[in-house]
């Protein structure tokens, strides 16, 4: 029987959930050597997915990213090299449009694009000789996967052997409207800075796909979502889209292993927001600590490390869900 993991804790040089947000920022470690595929997607688009390679027996590990993240977002190289020191193989697919190219169709990508996860593991459970594989999600990767997991059901067991979602924004309203507030709105203008930039080259190569002035206009995320989001993605709007697209609904659904780590201090999304015990499935281990930011984890003496989230990740999978 394994060790108990220790519940994360900020340490006492990094107070503050902004804080604690912010400064992986700074520490980020060099990524390592990926190797990168592109994929042709169904309907005529393409993805880029990189790889850390190992042997064909190694634990397989699949990471979607956040919003605008990509390999080389702070969580996503920490867990690479993680993957590395422990022997396991890591895929990290790349929504549409964060790997660097544009991509060719009107659509992107959102918070619930539970289709495309299932189209990527597919792909990759092929691979894998249809053995199940380990998958985990930050923040909008998070709650896509969750919300995958929780359509699935019992379907999923076959796909996967456990999920493990890190701040997953699980109302999706009460997170767009809490970014919209005070010191948060800091991290609405970094997502808009190359959300609107993008959208915008997206709609020089497809006239008409939306209101170009409501995009050029809009201030936050509610803003963003409801004039391009929410319409090129089959959603009346902003308000249909974060309804639709929450994963919170979908936790009592899910019957695979399951780890959901929300910090009660995370910038984004209030605590009182998160869900009970009541509110998961049997399979749902919920984990709220009271420090840690947004997909922030740093431990240890200044100026830290970001070892914490990926220990956790693959201690739930190798001793925790058997």
């Amino acid at each position: 029987m394994s060790t108990p993991f220790p519940p994360y804790q900020a340490p006492a040089w990094l107070p503050g959930g902004h804080a604690q947000t912010l400064w992986p920022l700074a520490i980020k470690p060099q990524p390592p050597a990926y190797r990168r595929e592109r994929w042709e997607t169904p309907d005529g688009d393409f993805i880029e997915v990189d790889f850390i390679d190992g042997p064909v027996d190694s634990p397989y590990l699949v990471l979607f990213h956040g919003l605008e993240g990509s390999s080389h977002s702070h969580y996503a190289i920490s867990t690479a090299l993680a993957c590395q020191a422990a022997g396991w193989r890591l895929a990290l697919p790349h929504f549409r449009g964060c790997s660097g190219p544009l991509n060719r169709q009107p659509r992107a990508y959102h918070s619930g694009d539970s289709a495309e996860i299932d189209w990527i593991l597919a792909r990759l459970l092929a691979r894998n000789d249809q053995r199940p594989l380990w998958t985990a999600g930050i923040s909008l990767g998070g709650n896509a996967l969750l919300k995958w997991a929780g359509e699935q059901g019992q379907r999923a067991a076959g796909k996967v052997r456990g999920v493990a979602a890190f701040c997953p924004p699980l109302d999706l309203a009460a997170c767009g409207h809490h970014l919209a507030l005070g010191f948060n709105r800091i991290y609405t203008r970094h997502f808009l800075g190359t959300l609107k930039a993008r959208a915008a080259a997206r709609l020089a190569l497809h006239p008409g796909l939306f209101d170009g002035q409501r995009l050029q206009t809009a201030q936050n995320l509610w803003d963003f979502d409801d004039a391009v989001t929410g319409p090129i993605h089959g959603f009346a709007g902003a308000d249909d889209y974060w309804a639709r697209c929450s994963a919170k609904p979908f936790l009592s659904r899910i019957t695979v292993p399951a780890l959901v780590v929300n910090p009660k201090n995370d910038p984004f999304l209030p605590a009182h927001f998160l869900p009970a015990a009541t509110d998961v499935s049997p399979s749902v281990r919920l984990e709220q600590p009271d420090t840690g930011g947004h997909v922030g984890f740093v431990s240890g003496n200044f100026p830290g490390k970001l070892d914490w989230l990926p220990q956790r990740l693959l201690h739930f999978f190798t001793f925790e869900t058997s």
